[in-house]
């Protein structure tokens, strides 16, 4: 069946907002005291801003450049400095020192690292005319991240990405390098399957075949057995919001697949009337474990999702990993509603990259 105007529409719309929520929330991204957002940011984040130079929750400095996790200390041994010789060329100087920001330097409107390989699938997938090939994916995510003229401005990796090219340095093979640290079950892992899910579902790829190779693909890099749960709860939801352009009882959608995915009630949550702060930063983490960023997603969207600006701006000033958290909430409220927040898109720094490439891959 070919995809509607308005289901192409939609998917546009969710890919935008990935872009839009994560910028949204890079300057107070791993922020875990509202009141430091507050005096960063008088009365919150409330529009794109450039990375402060101070970051009062950092603790980059205590993360290996070697490999994922924190830094341990090898007698003897000397290991490959992954962050400087292999990926983040010229930022490694960054990593040694307190309260710098993970985004040191990025400018209003940029994009992170894993909204920027989103990018990297969704070029790859346009030019395999849709069909996923892993393969194709490893090389295209090595060549962006290794490359000598960086085609990124962060600053920070997450622990996926360097105990992939520390095992990549060690001579295994590209589809074997995922590494499991304590956070590979991580929100960043769900970051990246928008576009695969969008791309083919408008090209008529059966819904069995996308989820099997949403598995695949997260597998890659984050090889959880409860993340790559949530992952097919994620695509299905996916799947549903873009079929329901009608708009059709979103609530009752959003709650269902609360339910069914967490055992999470969020009609009863709701009637508690708590405070978003309360829901997440204490009754689920603000962190990066998915345990506590799911629920906290599903959350917001049920709350906000007639409202998308508000949902990303309270999800920024919520702190924590509301980056990762906010381009997942954003994919899903583009697909609820169609449309962008025009300023904000616009403002973005690669907005007509981004353009053209969300163009080829929906086309």
């Amino acid at each position: 069946m070919e995809p509607t105007r308005l289901q192409s529409q939609h998917a546009s719309a969710a890919l935008q907002n990935l872009f839009v929520a994560d910028a949204l929330a890079m300057p107070v991204h791993w922020y875990y005291s509202l009141r430091d957002i507050e005096k960063a940011f008088p009365g919150g984040v409330r529009q794109l801003e450039p990375a402060p130079q101070f970051h009062p929750s950092s603790i980059m400095s205590l993360h290996s450049t070697s490999s994922g996790g924190r830094r341990t200390t090898h007698a003897g041994t000397r290991h490959p400095e992954v962050v400087g010789e292999v990926i983040l060329k010229g930022r490694q100087q960054y990593w040694n020192k307190p309260n710098t920001h993970y985004h040191q330097g990025m400018t209003a409107g940029e994009n992170t690292l894993n909204a920027q390989c989103a990018r990297v699938l969704m070029r790859c997938l346009a030019r395999t005319g849709g069909q996923y090939d892993p393969a194709a994916f490893l090389s295209d995510y090595i060549a962006f991240m290794c490359a000598d003229v960086a085609q990124h401005n962060d600053t920070y990796a997450e622990s996926y990405h360097r105990g992939f090219f520390a095992n990549l340095q060690r001579g295994l093979p590209p589809e074997r390098c995922a590494a499991v640290t304590h956070d590979t079950p991580s929100i960043g892992g769900l970051v990246t399957v928008a576009p695969l899910v969008l791309s083919g579902s408008l090209r008529g790829i059966a819904l069995d075949t996308i989820r099997a190779e949403v598995q695949t693909h997260v597998q890659l890099t984050h090889p959880d057995a409860l993340l790559l749960r949530i992952a097919d709860d994620y695509t299905l939801l996916l799947y549903t919001l873009l079929h329901n352009t009608d708009k059709g009882d979103v609530a009752g959608i959003i709650a269902d697949t609360a339910l069914r995915s967490m055992r999470l009630d969020l009609p009863g949550l709701m009637l508690k009337k708590r405070d978003d702060r309360e829901v997440i930063g204490q009754l689920y983490s603000s962190a990066c474990y998915i345990d506590g960023a799911w629920p906290g997603i599903l959350y917001l969207l049920y709350k906000y999702y007639n409202q998308p600006e508000a949902a990303l701006i309270a999800n920024t000033n919520l702190g924590g990993d509301n980056v990762h958290r906010g381009a997942v909430l954003g994919v899903l409220l583009g697909l609820i509603h169609g449309h962008t927040i025009v300023p904000w898109y616009n403002a973005l720094t690669a907005r007509q990259q981004i353009d053209h490439e969300i163009t080829q891959l929906l086309s």
